[in-house]
């Protein structure tokens, strides 16, 4: 086989494996859109009420005592271990 011959299949190589990796994407892309009309349908989103958080007040508080110990004892050991 000449150079120009097989310069020639391998762009025809390329461009068959590139457009069958086009061809798939799109596929998948197309079910992937069908599927969420569908669930849309079947199963309608949540109400946005429903998603609040649990306790406000809790959160406002932080840590409790004893984790901010056990993360001042990693802070300390880290730093002693650069030292």
């Amino acid at each position: 086989m000449t150079p120009s011959q097989l310069l020639s299949e391998g762009v025809e190589l390329m461009l068959y494996g590139m457009g069958s990796v086009f061809v798939f994407l799109t596929l998948l892309i197309l079910s992937i859109h069908l599927m969420a009309r569908l669930l849309g349908r079947i199963a309608p989103p949540a109400a946005a009420a429903a998603v609040t958080p649990a306790t406000p007040a809790v959160q406002a508080q932080g840590p409790e005592p004893d984790v901010l110990a056990a993360i001042q004892a990693a802070i300390s050991q880290h730093r002693a271990r650069r030292d």
